[in-house]
């Protein structure tokens, strides 16, 4: 492991097992100008890792979903300090720390931990994909019959279109199942999901599993095939597979 990604596991590690000391505490939130929720949690574990990166790399530039940006430069840390914050305010199991580091705007690294499962998926450019340090990979799959199939919220999938895809995706499918962001990707990583589909998700929400799909042998794209941060930052969309079935994803998503 290289000092780098080291330093983000162990980061992420500190900055997410903070949050359980509000997990299941019926913790107060806010709502943002997006109308998604805000907790104290989502502040604390950005904090942390702000503060982690400038004393181990200062100056370094930082985007983070609470904080914004701060410095300059195509290099940066990108951060998620709880991808899943409505799960996390309902006591469910399957939010996430997210960090990567991004050269000139594509991840080398990526760190994803499920403080409530103490469970950590993390990735570097050509090294592979580890989970609690065993290497994985995604299913050898090659056809939607008998697949397991994850999506972000029914809500969001009818709002940008995406239901109709999905359903007859799900008609041929062994199973459909409905996650939070990083919990349904990183569950395609570690080979107990074939895809997931994700029709509306910022930078931060895909950096780090970018590159653990990928470096897990799968594929990890927008709609079109294309590259899932052509747009920027936000009002993204991503669809990650083993690979194998990406054609035929794409293919029911084609207008």
């Amino acid at each position: 492991m290289n000092s780098r990604l080291e330093f983000a596991v162990q980061a992420v590690y500190r900055a997410g097992r903070s949050t359980l000391a509000h997990f299941r505490t019926g913790v107060d939130y806010s709502t943002k100008a997006d109308k998604s929720p805000l907790t104290i949690a989502d502040l604390e574990c950005e904090k942390i890792l702000r503060e982690e990166i400038s004393s181990n790399f200062p100056g370094e530039a930082i985007l983070g979903e609470e904080q914004g940006a701060t410095g300059s430069g195509d290099n940066r840390w990108i951060i998620d300090p709880i991808d899943g914050t409505k799960s996390f305010i309902a006591g469910v199991h399957t939010y996430a720390t997210l960090l990567s580091f991004e050269e000139n705007g594509i991840p080398v690294l990526g760190v994803c931990y499920f403080p409530a499962l103490d469970e950590m998926v993390y990735a570097s450019k050509g090294k592979g994909c580890f989970e609690n340090g065993r290497k994985c990979h995604v299913t050898s799959r090659q056809s939607i019959e008998g697949s397991i199939l994850a999506c972000g919220g029914p809500t969001s999938m009818l709002k940008y279109g995406r239901w109709d895809g999905f359903e007859s995706l799900s008609s041929r499918a062994m199973t459909t199942r409905t996650w939070s962001d990083a919990f349904g990707h990183a569950l395609v990583a570690t080979g107990r999901a074939d895809a997931m589909i994700d029709p509306v998700v910022s930078r931060w929400d895909l950096s780090a599993m970018r590159i653990i799909v990928e470096e897990a042998g799968g594929m990890f794209t927008d709609f079109n095939g294309g590259d899932p941060f052509a747009k920027g930052d936000l009002e993204l969309e991503a669809i990650s597979s083993n690979g194998l079935i990406h054609a035929a994803l794409l293919e029911t998503y084609k207008h």
